[in-house]
């Protein structure tokens, strides 16, 4: 369907992110004309890049007449639903796809693993791309874990396997979503400042199994209620993992400190290189969906490369990740955490006492839910930008608290004052980075560098 209206007149590329980028070169090697523009001023040289090979790319604002006109429009994930440009296309009928839609209407002989869930998504799909190399298969990560899926389909010779992180808003509007196997990792309050209901997000994550079958083959977390209450009834084939649970497909064994893998011991808890026991779970979830993939995944030899390929993962920039260990303090990023329930678990997670920063762009979320993880390891919180007003009110008088303003400097040089050898000063925020910085990414590499400066 995709091909056939790209050629029918004019396509609209609504952003020009990396995936409006990308997009709009996947659609011009295909024929068809396009128009991207964005709200905000792009990189005059990105612009010049697009107009080079035929886009015809407008910043600072969209030409909303245009759009009506479109034979279809492609949605970056950063617009929001309601936003004018999207809003003046459904108006008028025109069809309203992602980035990732397109994508895979050029990647028909592709197979592809869905992740998408609340928290560890990330960590998931770039741990089933490395495990899915360690069989010696051709594997890439992409899609919202931060390469866009069509730099795949615009590869001279696509890899045979994809392992594919969705967003819910990328979900919104890909609805030939049909993997070799979804995951779901975990359903928990999010983007509620996008989302008009907690139902209405979840109804997003949920457009997964827009396309369940018989054969279809799914993980999804045995251990969230709210996984499990909608999930039970789908058709298809459906593997559980669990922390808890020896009967799930993958969890504990009953050797202690062993996790099993459909029936047969698989690693040890000291062979997963990774913080938190939040990781066990999504490492539990990366064997599992790799495994079900293809019944030569679950060979004596394939369970032993999988094991090897757990044990040399390495972990994804600003999740969890220690960054430097200066004078006995670990400091340690943890900035993808931009909703309450992955700091929670970012907490909870620590060994030694931590001066926690909690921060940025409020998404009108209560952090109450942080306090017997901040009870228990936090030394000092430091509440700083935007949401520091909400943080000070929710947590105030309950836990040691500092508020602070939009100053990150200040935000650090606190944090190095409070800090004491054996202890930890942890970022994680739960919160977006966009009052302050462009992206999560910025945030956690300037925590990074400010870390380590006297």
């Amino acid at each position: 369907m995709i091909r056939e209206l790209i050629l029918r007149g004019e396509v609209a590329v609504v952003g020009l992110g990396r995936s409006g980028q990308s997009v709009s070169r996947l659609l011009r090697r295909a024929g068809a004309r396009v128009y991207a523009s964005d709200a905000a001023e792009a990189d005059p040289g990105i612009v010049a890049q697009l107009a080079g090979i035929g886009v015809d790319a407008g910043t600072g604002g969209h030409d909303l007449d245009r759009i009506a006109a479109a034979a279809v429009v492609v949605s970056s994930p950063g617009v929001p639903p309601d936003a004018p440009p999207l809003a003046r296309a459904r108006e008028r009928a025109v069809p309203i796809v992602s980035e990732v839609e397109v994508a895979l209407a050029f990647l028909p002989a592709a197979k592809y693993i869905a992740v998408t869930g609340t928290n560890g998504k990330s960590t998931v799909t770039a741990l089933v791309a490395h495990l899915l190399r360690a069989l010696g298969l051709d594997a890439v990560a992409a899609g919202n874990i931060g390469t866009p899926l069509s730099d795949v389909a615009l590869k001279v010779t696509p890899p045979a396997w994809i392992a594919l992180e969705l967003s819910s808003f990328q979900l919104h509007d890909t609805p030939s979503i049909d993997p070799e196997v979804g995951v779901l990792t975990n359903l928990e309050p999010d983007h509620l400042d996008r989302y008009k209901s907690l139902q209405e997000y979840y109804a997003d994550k949920m457009r997964l199994f827009a396309n369940a079958a018989d054969r279809s083959i799914w993980v999804t977390n045995e251990d969230d209620a709210e996984v499990e209450r909608r999930t039970s009834r789908l058709p298809g084939t459906r593997h559980r993992f669990s922390m808890r649970d020896e009967r799930a497909d993958a969890g504990p064994s009953a050797t202690a400190l062993t996790w099993q893998l459909l029936g047969s011991d698989f690693v040890t808890t000291a062979d997963i290189p990774l913080l938190g026991n939040h990781n066990i779970a999504n490492t539990l979830a990366s064997a599992l969906a790799v495994s079900v993939a293809d019944a030569a995944h679950r060979t004596a030899a394939a369970r032993e490369r999988l094991a090897e390929g757990v044990r040399t993962f390495k972990a994804l920039p600003h999740r969890l990740e220690v960054v430097a260990d200066v004078d006995g303090v670990l400091w340690i990023d943890d900035s993808k955490a931009t909703n309450v329930s992955s700091a929670r678990v970012a907490i909870e997670a620590m060994t030694r006492p931590t001066v926690v920063l909690l921060g940025g762009k409020h998404k009108n979320e209560p952090y109450t839910a942080l306090l017997d993880g901040l009870a228990r390891h936090a030394s000092l919180v430091i509440a700083y930008g935007n949401a520091a007003p909400v943080i000070e009110a929710d947590l105030a008088g309950r836990v040691p608290l500092v508020r602070l303003g939009s100053s990150f400097h200040d935000v650090i040089a606190c944090a190095r004052t409070a800090a004491r050898p054996g202890g930890a000063v942890l970022l994680s925020p739960a919160c977006s980075s966009y009052d302050m910085f462009t992206n999560y990414e910025e945030r956690g590499d300037t925590f990074r560098r400010l870390a380590t400066m006297r």
